[in-house]
């Protein structure tokens, strides 16, 4: 009788449950295996949720390799050649070169397999290389699977990937759950100026880094955006120590791969809710604006004030007083402008809110302004040509797209066309924007919506940031002189900010207070 070991593996947990019958299956044919041959099985060796890419890393194929070395074994039965590996890529084919060295057989139901004569060389590299080419394939067909049912509004994975709050029900489709009114009173905080997402997140109980992802979900507004999916690639793998299955990394999709699809026809809140939420959490992370409650801040502009010389931020400075201090200046040392004593800025500020903003004749002039934007000369010329250009694009989009699918275009090239298109269309638009007012904004309506601030001096600090947080301004000062005050970007300013993501559509409808 040849001594050899026994080798069962199954990929998953699952497939190892006293449910499943994968085990007892492989153990049934290798032992049918060592009749046949006359073999005595002197060690089992079962590996549970080891891909057949990761056997490697093993410690049971380590113990393996081992016990191959010894010179009583004779040989490796198993069920298949797969259940002893799948390559996923030329470093895996060692494990080969080990039954080369040990002149070890491996026995399978069809016959024995020897690496170390030239026939079984080659034909232990062939099997392998169809068992990798397997499981490839099995990855693409089930990934093929779950992107259809993706594009339909259905679930493809499990319920552990659904947002918080969202159910999901065959039939019923995605659903929210009772505990979003809680969610939804957190956007109506957010909204009226609490913008701590530590506080915000005690109402969810989730962590504070949860509550902003949680907020940037489309879901809220019915929309599944599924914008990233894993690196199916070896490179996308996490190490795992002991070959056991690891998670693959995030990659975001190419953008004609990107899934969006309305799931939810009632939605928790209105698009123009979401997106102003999302106006604020941009600028909230590109002006850095920080809200600690255990923090006692002084300063009241910190974080609205952006440098009208250089463009940078304006920083708050302790130097025996309170200070604002431009970026450039501290910082990188390119800007000559002064530091401004806290008092003095924010008083002059505290006047031009309180008187500018509640005046009506200055809000007539500002809606004037908007006015003579959409009936100034060329104006139509320009809307024209922009349109022209964004309509150019899209068809140059369609073109990269088409070469792609009909082979004459590698995936590489097509991916760096994308990008240079996609960004020349944002730019676009963006400039398109700004050539098209809107036609809502009336004095009435803005004397309305502004009265309240003519109480402005005598807010508290904190009544202040709630309000400013709100409107999204963009100050632009330097040297105690303000030179323009910009509020909620899609009425007042005329000027995209030192950051264009937070302000994608701020000269849309714009009036510039100058004052000197």
């Amino acid at each position: 009788m040849k001594r050899v070991i026994e080798l069962i593996r199954v990929s998953t947990e699952q497939q190892a449950g006293d449910d499943r019958a994968s085990i007892p299956a492989q153990r049934t044919v290798n032992r049918r295996t060592c009749v046949q041959h006359g073999l005595e099985i002197v060690r089992s060796i079962e590996i549970a949720d080891v891909s057949g890419a990761s056997v490697l890393l093993a410690p049971e194929i380590r113990e393996l390799i081992a016990l191959m070395n010894t010179p009583e074994i004779h040989g490796v039965v198993a069920r298949e050649f797969s259940r002893l590996m799948r390559p996923e890529n030329f470093a895996d084919y060692a494990l080969l070169q080990v039954f080369v060295d040990s002149r070890t057989v491996l026995y399978l139901p069809d016959g024995p397999l020897d690496m170390s004569s030239k026939t079984g060389r080659f034909m232990g590299a062939v099997r392998a290389a169809i068992a990798g080419m397997e499981r490839t394939e099995i990855l693409e067909r089930i990934w093929t699977a779950k992107e259809e049912k993706r594009r339909r509004g259905e679930l493809a994975q499990g319920k552990v990937v659904l947002p918080w709050g969202v159910g999901y029900e065959t039939g019923r489709g995605f659903y929210y759950k009772p505990e979003t009114v809680r969610l939804k009173e957190a956007f109506r905080q957010f909204l009226a100026g609490n913008h701590s997402y530590t506080e915000l997140a005690r109402l969810l109980n989730v962590s504070k880094r949860g509550m902003h992802l949680i907020m940037r979900n489309p879901i809220w507004i019915g929309w599944r955006v599924i914008d990233k999916k894993r690196d199916t690639s070896a490179a996308g793998k996490y190490g795992s120590a002991d070959g056991r299955q690891a998670d693959r990394r995030k990659i975001l999709r190419s953008p004609e791969d990107v899934i969006r699809v309305q799931v939810i026809s009632e939605p928790l809140l209105s698009d123009a809710e979401f997106q102003t939420v999302q106006s604020i959490m941009n600028a909230k992370q590109g002006k850095h604006w920080r809200a600690r409650p255990d923090r006692q801040n002084r300063f009241t502009y910190n974080g609205f004030l952006t440098c009208s010389v250089c463009g940078e931020l304006v920083h708050t400075a302790l130097a025996r007083r309170d200070y604002y201090a431009c970026k450039g200046r501290r910082v990188n040392h390119t800007c000559h402008t002064k530091y401004m004593c806290r008092e003095k800025l924010e008083a002059k500020l505290d006047r031009l809110f309180a008187e500018n903003l509640t005046s009506r004749v200055f809000l007539k002039k500002c809606v004037a302004n908007l006015a003579s934007r959409g009936s100034a000369k060329g104006s139509t010329a320009r809307i024209e040509r922009l349109d022209g250009e964004v309509k150019r694009l899209r068809e140059k989009r369609g073109r990269v797209l088409d070469a792609f699918l009909e082979g004459v275009m590698k995936r590489e090239e097509r991916d760096q066309w994308l990008s240079s298109i996609e960004g020349e269309m944002q730019a676009t638009q963006r400039i398109l924007s700004r050539e098209t007012p809107s036609a809502a904004i009336t004095v009435e309506g803005l004397v309305r919506v502004l009265a309240p601030l003519a109480e402005w001096e005598y807010w508290t600090r904190d009544q202040k940031r709630s309000v400013l947080s709100a409107m999204i301004p963009d100050i632009r000062v330097a040297d105690y002189e303000v030179e323009s005050l910009g509020l909620m970007g899609n009425i007042f300013s005329n000027e995209d900010t030192h950051c264009p993501a937070v302000f994608t559509t701020i000269a849309r409808t714009s009036a510039t207070v100058r004052r000197r």
